[in-house]
């Protein structure tokens, strides 16, 4: 398979050639547009009854689509175009089969037909304080996998017993071999949530943390503090409704 990812900076999308018979799979609704020689379908992960506890794992556990959408070149070779509803970066990762990529919600795109996704459940105290929740995706497998994000994606590279500090909001993907803790952003609980920070996640090299430039939990909150009140008014002291 064939692909580029166009217009990288600002709300990307990804362009794949697929040869006869080859086929990827995305996220339900990720489909832009595709060639009359490719037919595009809903999946459950895997298939079968497996696939359907996997899809029901996906939908409730990770808040996941329950459908993959499955993209096959049946009428010869073509080309499609897909991308993601939120404003921000997409990045291809290459898994060699060694390796799992830990994935945040809704950070799964799309990936190759020797790709696995599915859900995992993180240990109570990382599920709990991390803001990740308790099941993430893992992804493994031989093939390509794009994720996506709320902002651009930035590579964060460690070395063997390097550390860094990272705001969970701010998590994207990260390789399943690499260790990471819970803990407050300062000493003291009192200065953590002051500081607006609350709780970090602390990860240790060697491995690659992906994170986006944004986070979407804040911008959120920053959306609702210009709609108005119930009472009439809105939290910034006026109203953008005021009648004539």
């Amino acid at each position: 398979m064939k692909y580029k990812i166009l217009y990288p900076e600002a709300f990307p999308i990804v362009e794949c050639e697929l040869e006869k018979g080859e086929r990827i799979k995305a996220e339900s609704d990720a489909m832009i547009a595709m060639d009359t020689t490719i037919d595009v379908e809903g999946k459950m992960p895997d298939g079968g009854v497996s696939g359907f506890f996997k899809g029901l794992a996906r939908k409730f556990l990770a808040g996941e689509s329950f459908f993959f959408q499955e993209m096959v070149a049946n009428r010869g070779r073509g080309k499609i175009l897909f991308g993601h509803a939120i404003p921000g970066g997409i990045m291809d990762v290459e898994l060699d089969g060694s390796y799992g990529l830990m994935v945040q919600k809704n950070g799964f795109l799309a990936g190759t037909e020797n790709i696995n996704v599915d859900t995992k459940m993180q240990d109570i105290s990382k599920g709990f304080l991390s803001g990740e929740g308790f099941f993430i995706l893992h992804i493994n497998g031989r093939g390509t996998v794009f994720v996506s994000s709320y902002g651009v994606i930035h590579p964060i590279n460690l070395e063997a017993g390097q550390e860094i500090i990272i705001d969970n909001g701010h998590l994207v993907a990260w390789p399943d071999y690499m260790q990471y803790n819970v803990e407050k952003a300062s000493n003291g609980w009192i200065s953590s949530f002051t500081s607006g920070e609350g709780l970090v996640c602390r990860f240790r090299g060697p491995g690659v943390v992906l994170i986006q430039t944004r986070n979407i939990s804040s911008f959120g909150s920053w959306i609702r503090s210009f709609i108005p009140s119930s009472s009439g008014g809105s939290s910034s002291g006026s109203s953008f409704f005021n009648d004539d």
